[in-house]
């Protein structure tokens, strides 16, 4: 599975995240120093960096749940310090940790995450039975989801977070911990929503996911030491993959934990 070589001039027509300057300290700690990168509409777009590199508090900051210390970004057209309740509405977001309730039905799930994202009563018990078709799922509707394997859990939770056709969706460590079938699975979830016009922003520690992703940015210690597409930086770096492409760049990091 390749998608690098998505020609990127057709996904630079709109830019659907703008980051300057971005910065987020913790006291005298600089968790995040001087970020700028757009994504575009349709892009997947990898975020990588080793624990501790600052990408989870980057995702954080741009989903709305904390403010930047200094420079500015726009998720969707929206001011990420002054407009995070409108950001929040237009985005779609998925933990490694899932946002699913355990002790809730398949279908219970998906119609109360319906009705969080504003989907209309009147469409979401047909969009349910669609969902739950496409999935695979119509016989395990009523299967409460603690009982689902790890893998249908991921697909459930992912297409959970796109049910209202958000702008963009932030998926952090998607598919932590499932055996790579299911990742590839996961994966083409992905492919689908992105050919929807459906912004995707992951992060993961799986460097052959990296693979996958029209561009990635590689961060070390807060700071972008690198952002390309997978084919150009490996050519830059003289690498045969990009796990050896971040090692190259990580080998002098200094810090243990985000």
């Amino acid at each position: 599975m390749d998608n690098s070589n998505t020609a990127l001039k057709e996904l630079k027509s709109e830019v659907v995240i703008s980051v300057k300057n971005l910065t987020k300290k913790f006291g005298s700690f600089i968790a995040v120093n001087n970020i700028s990168f757009e994504v575009f509409k349709g892009e997947i777009f990898g975020f990588l960096g080793a624990n501790g590199a600052g990408k989870t508090t980057a995702m954080r900051m741009l989903t709305g749940l904390i403010h930047s210390t200094s420079g500015e970004a726009f998720v969707a057209g929206y001011n990420i310090n002054t407009q995070s309740e409108q950001i929040k509405k237009t985005i779609g977001y998925m933990s490694q940790k899932f946002a699913l309730y355990n002790d809730l039905k398949v279908w219970e799930n998906i119609r109360l995450f319906a009705g969080i994202y504003g989907v209309p009563e009147k469409d979401i018990k047909r969009r349910t039975n669609e969902l739950l078709e496409q999935l695979g799922l119509e016989k395990e509707s009523n299967t409460l989801v603690k009982s689902l394997p790890l893998g249908w859990k991921q697909k459930l939770a992912f297409s959970v977070a796109i049910f209202h056709d958000p702008a963009i969706v932030f998926l952090d460590e998607p598919t932590g911990g499932v055996d790579p079938a299911a990742r590839r699975n996961f994966w083409e979830l992905i492919y689908q929503a992105a050919d929807r016009g459906i912004t995707v922003f992951v992060t993961t520690h799986y460097m052959d996911e990296a693979e996958y992703c029209n561009r990635i940015a590689i961060l070390v210690d807060g700071k972008i030491e690198a952002l390309d597409s997978p084919k150009n930086l490996k050519i830059k770096f003289n690498s045969d993959s990009i796990d050896e492409v971040f090692h190259k760049l990580a080998r002098n990091s200094t810090r243990n934990s985000d």
